[in-house]
């Protein structure tokens, strides 16, 4: 949950499973998958891909009604290995579920964009290996960032207006485009539409875990620099924090190195905390009012708090994103794939498909 941040401590090793009975991976069982599988089962091997890993409360989130619907889907796609799955062990309670993406269902992704599983950089145990990776609390972490604003834009009343996450790339993603400059965790788009005025956010997220020095969390905005001077482009960088006290102490951090870039201007910076949010709220996520900017006058004190939509106006002379997402550096036509290079998947599911064909 958004409000309650795993640390990596509290994940050991994968607790084993007793095994259950699972189909082949053959062509027969790929031709029996073009019958069963539907465009939001799709869209989570997407999306498995992009992320390498979705917890169950994730894809709850993002796509489906109800915990029993989310479990009873995702049992189905494991029987068929188009997902895989572990849980990591806990000293207390018990983890979710955590899916990565199955043989079969990589071999559905690729054959879907004309290519073969190798050339999606795909390998079964290099997916699974990531339930030992050091870095699975910070990629879980992310991934409940953005699936809890996918679930904020699901259960938003119709009259508060749309609101939409419309690009959420992976960290690899954003390794490609950026890494010779700086490597971001993550970078997303947040669309709002009222009746009075429709207005769009990007911005790049730094998720903290608490485990880098202030320092080295602050000295990152130098390499946001450094971008923006490439680009030409000012795009806010968000800094998601674990607790108040630990945002207190980075913003004195950052405050220190932003005054010292060439023009600060370019890089607009806030910061939030994940206990601001209400744990026991239906639907707590970073939308809300929990953003602080980073100015000279609240650099080291409190003041108002902007919710994600209305951040912008937290820099008068920040321009408004481009409506082209590929300017970004990407040289890839996105409705084509290539070799390691799939376009990136739309954050938000498609409809679920019906059980029954309405009569007429």
């Amino acid at each position: 949950m958004i409000t309650t941040p795993t640390r990596q401590h509290a994940l050991r090793s994968p607790r084993p499973q007793s095994r259950t009975p699972r189909t082949a991976g053959s062509i027969e069982h790929h031709a029996m998958l073009a019958t069963r599988l539907t465009a939001r089962d799709k869209w989570i091997l997407a999306m498995l891909h992009e992320h390498r890993v979705l917890t169950s409360s994730h894809i709850q989130d993002a796509a489906f009604p109800s915990g029993r619907a989310t479990r009873q889907r995702l049992r189905e796609l494991y029987l068929w290995r188009a997902v895989s799955r572990f849980q990591p062990f806990r000293q207390r309670g018990s983890a979710p579920m955590h899916y990565v993406l199955g043989p079969a269902g990589a071999a559905v992704l690729a054959a879907e964009h004309g290519l073969e599983p190798t050339e999606l950089g795909y390998r079964h145990d290099r997916a699974m290996a990531i339930a030992h990776n050091q870095r699975l609390a910070h990629t879980t972490g992310i991934n409940d960032f953005f699936t809890s604003l996918i679930a904020h834009t699901r259960h938003t009343p119709p009259g508060s207006g749309r609101m939409e996450l419309t690009a959420w790339w992976s960290e690899t993603r954003c390794a490609r485009h950026f890494g010779d400059l700086v490597i971001p965790d993550s970078y997303g788009r947040w669309h709002t539409h009222t009746t009075r005025r429709a207005s769009d956010v990007e911005f790049f997220l730094e998720f903290d875990t608490g485990t880098e020095t202030l320092t080295k969390v602050a000295r990152k905005l130098l390499g946001y620099a450094r971008l923006a001077e490439s680009t030409g482009i000012a795009t806010p960088v968000l800094l998601w924090l674990p607790t108040t006290r630990r945002e207190a102490g980075v913003r004195t951090a950052l405050a220190r190195i932003h005054a010292e870039l060439d023009h600060p201007a370019t890089v607009p910076v806030a910061t939030a905390a994940a206990d601001l949010l209400d744990p026991v709220a239906p639907h707590p996520s970073p939308a809300q009012d929990v953003w602080l900017p980073l100015t000279s006058a609240r650099a080291h004190r409190s003041g108002p708090r902007y919710s994600l939509t209305d951040l912008p106006g937290a820099w008068p002379s920040l321009a408004p994103p481009t409506t082209d997402l590929d300017t970004t550096g990407d040289t890839v036509d996105p409705q084509t794939a290539s070799p390691y290079r799939l376009p990136p998947p739309r954050p938000t599911p498609p409809a679920a498909t019906p059980n029954r064909q309405p009569r007429h």
